[in-house]
């Protein structure tokens, strides 16, 4: 991918041109988790689909998008039973995600879109997000990646009987084993990928991850293009100091 959307991979001078100039219009922060996937797929399987999505969706918006990473675990209690799950307590993910939204902030960015990638976040943003935009007064979103698909996609492209949405992504399940199988095919243990007590994953197919992964790019790289275009806001309530 074009080195132009990372924002790690610039110079301080590269940032402060092209922000001075107003060429950066959004900022997208992934967030995600490291935790078991069954048997079959490797831990980094959130995060590394956030990146992935995040780097996709700026690609399509270059040069106005940039991806700012700082954050790969997330809140995955719920998994510390398999050792290996790295997690972070609600608490503490919530106040990572606060400083690094402050931080871009303070870089000038008004547009915010952190995407995220793991179900187990979701609750704990929910909670305080009307409280982040009295924070930051600024167009922030929380946004799970997969809130763009629809029950006809699922109908259309899974086997598995899983529905949308409150069946995806569906921890390790055939719609995040299709993605991997069309992503990083090589974080699928095949040995073992077919050959589980839970059917499911089985029914995955590269193409079917595919299917899903170019829908997703068309319709996040959608929501953010609103974000920019001030179509897609968030009521921003006043602050109080």
């Amino acid at each position: 991918m074009n080195s132009k959307i990372w924002l790690n991979k610039l110079t301080r001078r590269e940032f402060r041109t092209r922000m001075n100039a107003g060429e950066l219009k959004l900022a997208i922060l992934p967030v995600a988790a490291i935790e078991q996937h069954l048997e079959h797929l490797a831990m980094e399987h959130d995060w590394r689909s956030a990146r992935l999505i995040a780097g996709a969706v700026a690609e399509r918006l270059a040069p106005q998008a940039l991806v700012a990473e700082g954050l790969m675990a997330g809140i995955s209690e719920h998994h510390m039973v398999h050792p290996g799950t790295l997690s972070l307590q609600p608490g503490t993910f919530l106040t990572v995600l606060s400083d690094l939204i402050d931080s871009l902030v303070r870089a000038g960015f008004t547009n915010i879109l952190v995407l995220n990638g793991h179900g187990g976040n979701i609750a704990a943003c929910d909670a305080v997000w009307d409280q982040f935009l009295r924070k930051f007064q600024v167009n922030v979103h929380f946004f799970p990646y997969w809130n763009v698909l629809t029950k006809e996609d699922a109908e259309e492209l899974l086997d598995s009987g899983s529905r949308l949405p409150e069946d995806l992504p569906g921890h390790a399940q055939e719609f995040e084993t299709a993605m991997a199988l069309h992503l990083f095919p090589e974080n699928v243990r095949q040995d073992v990928w077919k050959d589980q007590q839970d059917p499911n994953p089985s029914m995955a197919t590269a193409e079917k991850g595919q299917a899903f992964y170019e829908r997703i790019i068309d319709r996040v790289a959608n929501y953010a293009s609103e974000m920019i275009d001030g179509t897609r806001t968030h009521a921003v309530p006043p602050y109080h100091p």
